[in-house]
């Protein structure tokens, strides 16, 4: 009787209903690494048309309450235990975190009729661009396995609407990666809780968490480069000087740490 008081009734799909659903497809989609535990961020939510008409006005709202509450939780699962407020020992406690900048939630009405009224299809990725050896994560809140014969079509929003001023493309422990500049300050290196990056490297510790920035001038569109790490920035195979901010031509080999290789290309 009451695992019945939590389903939702047909039609009554809740927003609630949907938090849940996407912090529980959040942490079985989870990538584990040496250091770390990367959770899918982007998320393609397919729901019965008539659900779609019936919360189409509030989507907005949904999303945002479910970035926080996805946020939330990730702050939850890097909290390590503790025994009267000292944390266990033990084994490193690897640290939970996403694949890009920010969470994307978008918001479609199922035309397959693969999905009940009052139910939600989660389809979940690491990020923007897919990952080798990860086949991405699919829930649904009734429990029932996706009856979906044919790959899903559309797509999750890229902000395509924001000026790409440069890329670029490098592999890290999490694979091949391409990032998209779209602003005039990118902060690149590990991160953390505390530091978060523009562009969030995946890999040891010898890259520092803030690792190296770039800088767009708007008036002359071209790009300058400042290292701040420990063990170097390198600029076709020349090191930088830490805090000097040198130009960076159109297209560049980036060195970081000597330990990944970005390669940096200006879009015109």
């Amino acid at each position: 009787m009451a695992q019945r008081d939590t389903m939702p009734l047909p039609g009554k799909l809740s927003g609630q209903a949907i938090i849940n659903e996407l912090i529980r497809n959040m942490e079985i989609g989870q990538f584990e690494m040496g250091y770390s535990v990367l959770l899918p961020c982007v998320y393609s939510l397919y729901v019965h048309p008539e659900d779609y008409t019936r919360l189409e006005g509030v989507f907005d709202l949904i999303v945002e309450d479910a970035k926080r509450a996805l946020g939330a939780r990730v702050a939850q699962l890097n909290r390590r235990p503790t025994i009267l407020g000292v944390k266990r020992p033990g084994k490193p406690h690897k640290e939970f975190k996403i694949a890009g900048k920010d969470w994307i939630l978008e918001f479609l009405p199922d035309t397959e009729g693969a999905v009940p009224l009052g139910d939600v299809e989660i389809h979940s990725e690491l990020n923007e661009t897919a990952q080798p050896g990860f086949r991405g994560t699919k829930t649904t809140l009734m429990g029932r396995e996706p009856s979906v014969t044919t790959p899903r079509t559309a797509a999750v929003a890229r902000r395509t609407s924001d000026a790409v001023y440069a890329e670029i493309r490098y592999e890290d422990d999490s694979g091949p990666q391409l990032y998209l500049i779209s602003q005039n300050e990118v902060r690149v290196g590990r991160g953390g809780d505390e530091l978060p990056m523009d562009l969030a490297l995946y890999t040891n510790d010898e890259v520092s968490r803030e690792h190296f920035t770039l800088r767009r001038d708007p008036a002359t569109r071209r790009f300058y480069i400042l290292d701040k790490s420990v063990n170097g920035t390198w600029l076709e195979g020349r090191r930088l000087k830490k805090g000097a901010e040198e130009p960076l031509p159109d297209r560049a080999a980036i060195g970081v740490a000597q330990v990944i290789t970005l390669s940096f290309e200006m879009r015109k």
